[in-house]
């Protein structure tokens, strides 16, 4: 199956974002994938309405705050989020985004800190997290391209094991740097084996079959719903070749 349409994950989305969230808190989960960031960070976040206030505490590379598959009530609307080196006044970057009221979202830091000017090359990806239910059977499967130093666009083939390569079509095509694929769902056990087999995920450049992520995923049940979000090796010049994987449901 195929999946040909992203979800937009700009922070220059947030004035449009930003009408919806004069009431309750947005509920946001945070990601660190800055590659280059001094580890480990704060997070604080503040509006107009709200002086800031720390959200994610101790976040290291690939850390994941709160716990899976949680979410932190922070303010609606238009939002400041800064990170700070842990327990410093130290700024490591400073970023909007826009956060509708009652709505859950992933935020993922990613880009570069040590270039630019007070960490301007950190990009803010704030996606709607638009939780599926899977058909009966079934899990669900979503990928952010969050890999700075990867190519600008992948294709991604989620294979039923036993799988030694990826065969076309892509599950997922042409995936572009700082958006999200929508959710797509496979089939959990189709042949009812004794042990569901699970799948291997595959993430190669767009238009080529050579792996540069090759790893299995192991849902535990049916109804399992993941997010997989491709990251930059720390302190590398290339996209790691493992994925981070979130627990959406189940």
């Amino acid at each position: 199956m195929k999946v040909l349409s992203f979800t937009l994950a700009l922070a220059a989305l947030s004035p449009f974002v930003a009408s919806c969230g004069s009431g309750g808190p947005a509920q946001v989960r945070f990601v660190q994938a800055i590659q280059d960031a001094p580890t480990p960070l704060d997070i604080d976040v503040s509006n107009a309405n709200n002086s800031p206030k720390q959200q994610f505490s101790h976040v290291s590379f690939l850390g994941v705050q709160p716990n899976q598959p949680g979410r932190t009530s922070v303010p609606s609307g238009n939002d400041t989020v800064t990170g700070f080196l842990t327990g410093t006044t130290t700024q490591v970057f400073s970023g909007t985004v826009g956060w509708a009221s009652g709505l859950q979202y992933t935020l993922v830091a990613t880009g570069f800190s040590k270039t630019g000017t007070n960490g301007s090359n950190v990009v803010l990806l704030s996606i709607p997290d638009n939780i599926p239910s899977p058909p009966t059977e079934d899990v669900s499967f979503r990928v952010i391209h969050a890999s700075p130093s990867g190519p600008g666009t992948v294709d991604v083939y989620i294979e039923l094991n036993p799988s030694t390569a990826p065969t076309s079509p892509p599950t997922i095509q042409g995936l572009p740097y700082m958006q999200a694929s929508n959710f797509v769902s496979l089939a959990f056990n189709p042949n009812n084996d004794p042990t569901p087999p699970g799948f291997t995920v595959y993430v190669c450049a767009s238009g080529s079959v050579q792996p540069i992520v090759s790893e299995p995923i192991f849902p535990a049940s049916a109804g399992a719903v993941r997010t997989l979000v491709l990251t930059d090796v720390q302190n590398g010049t290339t996209m790691s070749s493992s994925f981070l994987e979130l627990t959406d449901a189940n």
